[in-house]
């Protein structure tokens, strides 16, 4: 990032309606803020480019629909003659797109237009001039009146009543200036006292704060949207990946389960991601105090360490400062690293972009939908047809673009790509086939894959994962593929420099039943004393990025990080004096289940009453998250001839075998002599057999129990329950089936010893 990128990112960026007297006592200006609007109708607040363009505004996405006016009231204190100035932009003018800008809107004053129409002018973002106003003094009515639904955009609004006067263009003096007419306190309000803070609401920060706040620390988030869960939230819509609780340690992942989203599609629905779920687990955390609608810019350091973080509401423009000993960078993009001077690496090369996925409906009647001749030139056979009624996550551009400065650009590319197909879809050659077609939702908020990231004392490379190298501290399974993302060359004819569909290639090497245990090392800080970080700002290389980057597995983590967070407050420690003094009492917590909590670091271990641990969304049963003994299907011994599946789920470990004709044993030895329920386990399906014969040998003899495996096993996730049996320690004994003379397909996945206590 260059020098006057670095400088925006330290804006105080803040909003109001205020009074600035210039050198002329009659003199009058006052400055508003779009983002402080007393109602934002239908504009949305857009809040992903203030690192880029200088603050937070409102964007009229409508999806070629005027949306409903952004209304407040302002106190004109003189009357008279008053020069007007929108910040704005023409957002395709970039490109010299043809036809009328798309993001045309007025301002209307007392419910009356002013003559100029907004967002016609300037590729980057400029004071439109909007000509001189007679108001008189008193309350007036301000309203932002969107024209296309095409996506106009508006920052701030200035008015002065000294005709000569101009608001600054250049960046740097647009910061100076905009501190000295929003006349805010010197000193910003201080938060807290806090034992960690979490910077970014997505699934690591949410997995970071949870997991410290049960582990009896106090923890700020801090989210710079209205909602929780990132790329999993309502907003932005990309289904949880990555399974969780595998591994060494099984309970890592309960804490994700209980806030994941459980989507069928990609994108799905705003209810099926589950934005107020989200909420509701974080509220019920009491050491947890959360900032939604603020933007961390700017840090305070001493040394090493980093002291404090400030950031501002995005609605009201309130500077607050929050102060830790320990603070975890869920941003994404390692904002809060890159600003304390963290050591940082982007790939120089092809990197992953961003996506902006859509969605359209099949409706009873003709929908008519404006031609885009601004938007990318497209025909049917330019795209991939979304079927499905979904435009997916390979609605992606970006590659070669600057990551962080150029994402606004991306963003917008991506919406002229949508509006370039769905105008394909509805006015040239798709029209016949989709006259009743409408398009229900485009993602404004982008779903970033890549960009920065922070290093750690280990950097995990490709080679490590598929060669399995084993680090003393791994501890997050990682078992996505080696997923990388490259422009898709059938779609690139139309625009080879700026392509808009990708292809993800997959690599080999990643165990999807355990995972690849990303090491503690990869989480903090290789120069900051008191810096970790979780989500796909950790420290690995691009292609390493490509397994660890999706949903679950970087909530898994942040609870990690939450875990050894609360070590270091226990013990006055850093993140570094974790892994070298303090690695074992990680790995106690690691083992704890998601649910305990204490309620401060020297405090005991309890569970809540009514919380009660996740059920799995993941296929997969990790055998070492059973209490008490599993054989699974591959220990046991077999004759005949026997399939293996993955279809009836969950099922244990990595498969299960069905057939008939032949027969399997479970052998088994008990470490400790006591009484134990036998459970077998089922795999419920109209073709499986009704009379399998079951036989346990036990420490009195033995018992058989025929059993119908068209029916669902009731013990949690996949069991039957064969009977209570003595068993002494040291002796050798067996589970026998016996596929001989079945009715069905016998199936077989695990014997589960559970201690009767």
């Amino acid at each position: 990032m260059n020098v006057l990128s670095r400088s925006l990112c330290s804006l105080y960026l803040l909003a109001g309606v205020i009074l600035l007297p210039s050198l002329n006592v009659q003199a009058e200006s006052l400055l508003l803020e779009a983002e402080s609007f007393d109602n934002h109708g239908g504009w949305g607040l857009d809040t992903q480019f203030i690192e880029i363009m200088g603050s937070p505004y409102l964007l009229a996405h409508g999806l070629g629909r005027p949306v409903e006016d952004a209304a407040t009231k302002v106190q004109i204190p003189v009357s008279g003659t008053y020069q007007v100035y929108v910040r704005t932009k023409d957002w395709v003018a970039q490109w010299k797109a043809k036809g009328e800008p798309p993001g045309q809107f007025q301002v209307l004053v007392n419910g009356k237009p002013l003559a100029t129409t907004f967002g016609t002018t300037g590729a980057e973002w400029n004071w439109q001039n909007g000509g001189k106003v007679e108001l008189a003094a008193g309350e007036m009515d301000l309203r932002l009146h969107d024209l296309t639904g095409f996506d106009g955009r508006c920052d701030a609004i200035w008015l002065t009543n000294d005709l000569s006067a101009k608001p600054p263009e250049e960046s740097a003096q647009l910061s100076s200036w905009r501190k000295k007419q929003l006349g805010l306190p010197e000193a910003p309000e201080e938060m807290g006292p806090f034992d960690l803070v979490v910077i970014g609401g997505g699934y690591s920060g949410l997995g970071s704060a949870i997991a410290a706040a049960r582990m009896g620390i106090k923890v700020a988030l801090i989210q710079n949207r209205p909602v929780l869960g990132g790329n999993g939230s309502s907003e932005i819509r990309v289904w949880a990946q990555g399974l969780v609780r595998r591994g060494e340690y099984p309970h890592i992942g309960e804490i994700i389960d209980e806030i994941t989203d459980h989507a069928t599609k990609s994108p799905g629905t705003y209810e099926e991601f589950g934005d107020e779920k989200k909420l509701a687990v974080v509220q019920a955390e009491p050491n947890i105090s959360l900032f939604l609608n603020h933007h961390a810019f700017k840090v305070d350091k001493d040394g090493k360490k980093i002291t404090a973080v400030y950031a501002f509401d995005t609605r009201t423009s309130a500077v607050r400062r929050f102060s830790a000993p320990l603070f975890s960078d869920c941003t994404g993009h390692g904002t809060i690293g890159y600003l304390a001077d963290a050591d940082y690496d982007i790939f120089d090369g092809v990197r992953m972009g961003m996506s902006n996925m859509w969605a359209w409906e099949e409706t009873d009647a003709p929908q008519a939908f404006p031609q885009t001749p601004w938007a990318l030139e497209l025909n049917m056979a330019d795209f991939p047809y979304p079927r499905d009624f979904h435009g997916q996550w390979f609605w992606e551009s970006g590659f070669e673009k600057d990551s962080i400065n150029d994402l606004e650009k991306i963003r917008d590319w991506n919406l002229r790509a949508v509006y370039g197909a769905w105008n394909a879809m509805k006015n040239k050659d798709g029209a016949a086939d989709h006259r009743n077609a409408r398009l229900t939702w485009l993602a404004y908020i982008g779903g970033p894959r890549e960009s920065r990231r922070l290093m750690g004392d280990v950097i995990l490379t490709e080679e490590d994962i598929v060669s399995k190298k084993q680090f003393p501290d791994g501890m997050v399974p990682s078992t996505w593929s080696i997923d990388l993302h490259y422009p898709k060359r059938q779609y690139m004819q139309k625009y080879p420099d700026n392509p808009f569909i990708s292809v993800a290639e997959h690599g080999e090497g990643v165990d999807k039943r355990y995972g690849y245990p990303v090491p503690y090392r990869c989480f903090y800080s290789r120069n900051l004393d008191n810096l970790f970080m979780a989500g796909r700002c950790i420290s690995v290389t691009h292609e390493a990025l490509g397994t660890v980057r999706v949903m679950r597995t970087c909530g898994m983590m942040g609870e990690v990080v939450g875990k050894a967070a609360s070590v270091c407050i226990k013990h006055g420690c850093t993140p570094r004096e974790v892994y070298e003094s303090y690695l074992e009492q990680l790995k106690e917590l690691a083992r704890l289940p998601g649910v305990t909590r204490r309620d401060d670091v020297d405090g005991p271990f309890y569970v809540r009453d009514g919380d009660e641990t996740p059920e799995s969304n993941s296929p997969y049963v990790n055998a070492k998250s059973l209490d008490g003994i599993v054989i699974d299907d591959k220990q046991a011994k077999l004759t005949g001839t026997w399939a293996a599946g993955t279809g009836l789920k969950p099922f244990i470990e990595e498969s299960y075998l069905y057939g008939r004709g032949g027969s399997a044993v479970f052998p088994f030895e008990v470490k400790e002599s006591g009484r134990y329920d036998v459970r077998f386990a089922m795999g419920k399906h109209e073709n499986r057999a009704t009379n399998v014969p079951v036989t346990v040998v036990h420490a009195n003899g033995e018992e058989k129990i025929v059993i119908n495996q068209q029916e669902t096993g009731p013990i949690k996730p996949c069991f039957l329950s064969l009977g209570t049996f003595q068993f002494e320690a040291g002796q050798k004994y067996e589970v026998k089936v016996d596929a001989s003379n079945v009715n069905g397909n016998c199936h077989l996945d695990a014997v589960w010893l559970a201690p009767v206590k």
